[in-house]
């Protein structure tokens, strides 16, 4: 069988062949060159076509399957799943067409150019990449360690459960029944939230969670408060809504509460974004205090939370709520994979109408239904516990041998690390000049390594900072990054001594 694949292009930008192949697929399937329902060559003959080990191709296929590009057919093959995305162009034609119910483009309301991808939490400093480039910035899963088996295993029983039997109507816009219990579950185990399916919607990841409620709670020209540095996708959403952003300063001990004049707050108490502070139990009913003065609704984002390295967990807003005020949002896209655009929240009784209706007039038949059965039965089955316990020991490795590396020897003198007990990214403020941050920054791209200015979060002007990420990075590699930092930090300061 041929198969034409970008893959000399592919293998100048990744050093290992497995992963050259993975995302040689990856970019033909979302250029539209391998459409949906394509059947792929064996790992055997693709392993011939390039002159690859059938090891490299297995694994490039299992990631490709874990992400859910790919579906297996027991004796027929490895197909092109039908759902996966649409090619660019047409993408970019379909921006042109008024989707959203309140006469917006999906794209504006998400505050990005259409045609451009979904928003994220990484930064705007995105580096050029290289073979052997270590990018501090990127912040992904490590798909190397994901229980591809047991998610291939998932997506099969939820593949025989679609044709078998269609218990998902197109008029429940909350999601996937199974999934929305599991969730449930999860959240009263692990939270201490004592929420029910009935009271979950799910959503293709947590910033359109974001979108559509600050639609529907803000009006034009209201104030909502914003956690400064925080979660830009927050910022855009506010903007699009023709809301203002009230910025909320933070200090060690996450949000800093005050009688602000608005009826609407965002904030991240599990782990602030970026800084990764947490909020302090009694600034957490100071919160709350404040909602019920102003009836005012809190929308929380847990974000990263679920990979927590030490402290003692606190309750999250939504279990300490006795007055329905505070809506809980989540998200699988940092403990399983960055393509699965799964989120959820928590809404309070008075808010599930409305929420339905407009989720409805939005997207009536909720995307990932495949996914979402899929994730149901990988949390029933106890395999999302189990994976979330070895991705905590693994992040919890490479977090401690990096907040080493930034807390010692020259690096302490460039960076202040601030204290944190969970998330897969460090916070670090600068210690010297803006001038030499800029120039660091620069000289880091030349010698192969990168991380996130920090500043891309903030609304208000304030002092350099970094985000250096580290969860898709070995230890190895993190070793390397440090010293190819301070080899660029060198540099900077041969060149101010000329």
């Amino acid at each position: 069988m041929d198969l034409t694949l970008p893959w000399e292009a592919s293998l100048r930008q990744h050093r290992y062949k497995y992963l050259a192949l993975y995302h040689a697929i990856r970019t033909s399937i979302h250029e539209g060159r391998l459409p949906g329902g394509t059947r792929l060559p064996s790992s055997r003959e693709l392993a011939g076509l390039y002159g690859i080990s059938r090891g490299s191709v297995a694994q490039a296929y299992d990631m490709l399957l874990a992400e859910g590009y790919l579906l297996p057919e027991v004796g027929r093959g490895t197909y092109v799943a039908p759902w996966v995305a649409k090619p660019e162009k047409e993408q970019a034609a379909q921006a042109k067409l008024p989707l959203s119910p309140w006469g917006k483009r999906v794209s504006e309301i998400q505050g990005r150019p259409a045609g451009s991808s979904a928003s994220t939490r990484q930064g705007g400093n995105e580096a050029p990449r290289s073979p052997g480039f270590i990018s501090f910035s990127e912040g992904r899963a490590d798909m190397r360690h994901f229980p591809q088996a047991e998610w291939k295993s998932a997506l099969a029983y939820a593949a025989k459960e679609e044709t078998a039997d269609d218990n998902l109507s197109p008029e429940d816009p909350f999601g996937d029944e199974g999934l929305r219990s599991a969730v449930a579950a999860y959240l009263r185990r692990s939270r201490g939230i004592a929420a029910d399916a009935a009271q979950i919607c799910l959503f293709s990841g947590s910033m359109q969670a974001i979108a559509l409620l600050t639609q529907l709670l803000l009006g034009e020209g209201e104030p909502a408060v914003v956690e400064d540095p925080g979660y830009h996708g927050i910022f855009r959403a506010v903007q699009a809504c023709g809301g203002r952003a009230l910025p909320a300063m933070l200090d060690g001990s996450g949000i800093v509460p005050q009688d602000w004049p608005a009826r609407l707050l965002f904030v991240t108490p599990g782990r602030q974004f970026p800084t990764g502070a947490v909020l302090s139990s009694p600034r957490r009913r100071e919160l709350l205090a404040w909602a019920r003065r102003h009836e005012a609704v809190i929308i929380e984002d847990d974000y990263d939370s679920e990979f927590r390295w030490g402290g003692r967990p606190l309750e999250p807003l939504k279990a300490l709520d006795r007055e329905e005020r505070v809506i809980h949002i989540g998200s699988f896209t940092k403990t399983m994979f960055t393509s699965l655009r799964i989120g959820y929240a928590v809404l309070p009784p008075g808010l599930i109408q409305p929420v339905r209706r407009a989720k409805a007039l939005f997207e009536p038949t909720p995307p990932g239904r495949l996914e979402q059965r899929a994730l149901a039965r990988f949390m029933a089955r106890g395999e999302y516990g189990r994976h979330l316990r070895r991705m905590r020991r693994l992040y919890h490795s490479r977090h401690d041998a990096l907040r080493d590396q930034l807390s010692t020897g020259e690096m302490a003198q460039l960076f202040r690390v601030l204290p944190a007990d969970a998330g897969l990214h460090i916070y670090a403020e600068w210690r010297r000049t803006p001038e030499e941050f800029r120039r660091l920054r620069a000289a880091a791209v030349k010698a192969g390594v990168d991380f996130r200015d920090a500043g891309y979060y903030r609304l208000t002007a304030g002092e350099p900072a970094a985000c250096f990420s580290f969860s898709h990075l070995q230890l190895e590699e993190i070793n390397e990054g440090i010293q190819r930092l301070l080899g660029a930090w060198r540099l900077v300061q041969d060149m101010g001594n000329t």
